[in-house]
């Protein structure tokens, strides 16, 4: 199983000179499973490049995993090529509402006035469901989800192939003006979510002084990132989700600080990055 970040910036895309090196994007990670089935986690504007370089000559269906419905997670949907290929099944999860189906409120971005092609109208044929909050074989993988604190209905997703695998969780609030440290792990929104987990990827928007200013916003500081993390027995962390206001010189500070202010153990945190691929039988792989 391989995995590749297509966009991990975080609320609105922010292209331009200060987010080259880790991007503009919003959410959008491919996971290439060992069967040939491919999994996209998240419709942000990462999305858009995956589709234009996605070879689909052995790939007979697609399953998008969405985690909140919030527009930098779905801006992306309706400028994927593979959604006009006609015969080709694709799949969208994502979380359940007891107010309105799934495919009821993508439906309100796929439609005008704000999107001039109506969801119904796309060639591919596609099915929606529910976040599996039970495990559930797609491939060769087990998927689940689980429900964390964000504005919304939102859930994080939890992939294992053969004992090895990934959790997925880009925007979480774990302790929502709280402290962290305090809370037993039972009480932690995610923690049997990302439990043992070999790599995980997760919000971390705020630095800890920037997050009493957004105390509610749905959005983690880096040290209640690193402590759940820690909690948690995660095996490598990736931070994602960076804020669309900070340049990738204040990313790598927001690092180093990490490193520093935390005492994390040399090469368990890393920031996320266009282009950034996790092989699990290797390592996190830079992109050239």
């Amino acid at each position: 199983m391989r995995t590749r970040v297509w966009g991990c910036r975080g609320s609105v895309a922010a292209p331009g000179e200060d987010t080259v090196r880790y991007g503009g994007n919003t959410s959008c990670l491919e996971a290439r499973l060992s069967s040939g089935h491919v999994l996209v986690f998240d419709a942000g504007t990462g999305m858009r490049p995956l589709g234009a370089a996605l070879d689909l000559t052995d790939v007979n269906e697609l399953h998008i995993l969405l985690t909140p419905l919030h527009l930098d997670h779905l801006q992306g949907l309706g400028f994927f090529k593979p959604l006009f290929q006609p015969g080709l099944d694709v799949h969208i999860w994502g979380p359940p509402s007891p107010v309105q189906p799934l495919a009821e409120r993508i439906a309100i971005y796929l439609s005008p006035p704000l999107f001039p092609v109506r969801l119904a109208d796309l060639p591919a044929r596609v099915t929606f469901h529910d976040a599996p909050e039970e495990p559930v074989v797609i491939g060769s993988a087990v998927v689940r989800a689980a429900k964390v604190t964000h504005q919304g209905p939102t859930v994080g997703y939890r992939v294992e192939e053969a004992d090895r695998g990934f959790a997925y969780v880009p925007d979480h609030e774990p302790a929502i003006g709280g402290r962290l440290v305090d809370q037993p792990d039972d009480w932690i929104s995610g923690y049997e979510l990302v439990r043992d987990v070999e790599v995980l990827f997760h919000d971390a928007q705020y630095l800890d002084t920037e997050y009493p200013n957004h105390i509610g916003w749905g959005h983690s500081a880096i040290g209640d990132t690193l402590e759940l993390a820690r909690r948690a027995r995660v095996g490598r962390l990736v931070l994602f989700h960076h804020d669309p206001y900070h340049t990738d010189e204040d990313l790598e500070a927001m690092l180093a600080d990490a490193q520093h202010t935390h005492a994390t153990p040399d090469g368990w945190v890393c920031l996320a990055h266009e282009g950034m691929e996790v092989e699990f039988d290797t390592t996190v792989v830079p992109s050239a």
